[in-house]
């Protein structure tokens, strides 16, 4: 189990450097780690994961009482949750990632050129990555087998609420990594509560962090955009937005709205907007806003939706720009694709959004016009995930336009070199 440093500052700063120190030293011999001995270190993993259930629960017991103890919201205790479901959900997302192709020295493209030089553009791992997280001990085997499997180290800094679960899931990594003989900081936990571990990984542990990566509420996500000194992979907030457009089927508009929305409402993913064309006000709207109010579900709704919907609090300005992260929507009535698709470029956080319709040339205009990294048509806005995408499993999701856009899988954590092949050509 993880042994706790709680000393000064300048303590917590030698052993950070130290952590840095050692991920730097173990990213060569990781680098060039075959496919073979990572896919065993990952299946290891898993079974060790399954095999340590009990004290993973344990582990997690400790924090949930904690979390309760210290107030936590509804949300924040949800991602913080454990259950044997959602072990043995953590070591499947394991074994899809020993599954997935090694990205390692993939060749992405290849062409020859009039002088006879052939060039190549080759995936390489990044680097050493630091992952930051809040009451997601779950976060702690996606990212390291991730990792991993891309051929970089990584150093997780779990939050406070969820260390006991994270240093639980952390052991069976490293059992992991002595099954196969990879070295055993590949994967490093943080083992400190004090903050200022937080500033010092941000400050890119005297260049030995290549990459950061938050997961967890707005303020992290902030601060870390603020003042990384390294290139950050991040979303701020997930406004993810839905809209039922006049082409809709109903019943399916229905299904699809109550399960964007409350099938875990603390992900990134959850809508939290619902939009509605006006031109299907008088047949949609209402069934589609009672199911969602059957489900559990607060509406905070237009004026417009007020007329026909009583059963709803008014929406405030606020109300278009909020993450709930919890059983609250808000609804509005549009002037059709185009209306739907100004008022998400105009709050929208960039995350996921998506379109219910029939109509070939609305979906194809949502899809051209809206500049989000995640677009989904007749789909539910919970698949923006990279288990979902076929990933395995992401460390994230990122709204940015560079490198990495959507899920952060096994691709997104690499970068690329050129290997160049002549036969003596020299440049005049």
């Amino acid at each position: 189990m993880l042994k706790l440093h709680e000393k000064s500052r300048d303590d917590t700063a030698a052993l950070m450097a130290d952590i840095g120190r050692r991920a730097r030293a173990a990213a060569r011999p990781l680098a060039v780690a075959t496919t073979a001995a990572k896919n065993a270190a990952l299946v290891a993993m898993a079974e060790a994961i399954i095999c340590r259930d009990q004290d993973i629960l344990d582990a997690n017991a400790i924090d949930i009482s904690n979390g309760h103890k210290s107030g936590l919201s509804a949300s924040f205790m949800d991602r913080l949750k454990l259950d044997p479901a959602r072990i043995h959900a953590v070591a499947d997302g394991i074994r899809e990632i020993a599954e997935l192709s090694d990205p390692v020295g993939d060749v992405i493209a290849e062409w020859d050129r009039p002088n006879g030089l052939h060039i190549e553009r080759v995936r390489t791992p990044l680097g050493v990555v630091g992952v930051i997280y809040e009451s997601r001990p779950n976060v702690t085997a996606d990212a390291g087998a991730l990792c991993l499997k891309a051929g970089n180290p990584v150093i997780l800094r779990g939050g406070s609420d969820s260390l006991n679960s994270s240093a639980a899931i952390h052991a069976c990594l490293v059992e992991g990594l002595k099954t196969a003989n990879l070295p055993e900081d590949a994967i490093q936990l943080v083992p400190t509560t004090d903050r200022a571990a937080v500033g010092e990984m941000l400050k890119g542990l005297s260049g030995n962090i290549d990459v950061i990566i938050p997961r967890g509420g707005k303020n992290l996500v902030e601060r870390v955009q603020n003042e990384a000194r390294v290139p950050v992979f991040a979303h701020l907030e997930g406004i993810c937005h839905l809209y039922i457009d006049h082409s809709a089927d109903l019943d399916m508009a229905v299904r699809i709205a109550v399960n964007a929305k409350m099938r875990r409402t603390g992900v990134c993913g959850a809508a939290e907007t619902l939009l509605v064309d006006r031109a299907v006000a008088a047949t949609h709207l209402v069934p589609i806003l009672e199911a969602l109010r059957a489900a559990g579900c607060e509406i905070h709704a237009d004026a417009e939706v007020l007329k026909v919907f009583a059963d709803a609090k008014p929406a405030s300005a606020a109300d278009w720009v909020t993450e709930y992260l919890d059983a609250i929507i808000a609804v509005k009535l549009v002037d059709g694709v185009v209306g739907a698709i100004e008022h998400i470029e105009t709050f929208s956080s960039h995350h996921t959004e998506a379109i219910i319709a029939e109509d070939a040339n609305a979906v194809e205009r949502f899809f051209n016009e809206i500049d989000s990294a995640i677009l989904l048509h007749n789909a539910s806005t919970q698949f923006a995930d990279g288990g979902e995408f076929g990933m395995g499993a992401e460390i994230g999701i990122a709204t940015g336009k560079m490198h990495a856009r959507g899920p952060v899988g096994v691709e997104q954590l690499t970068s690329f070199k050129y290997r160049v092949r002549g036969t003596g050509q020299v440049r005049p």
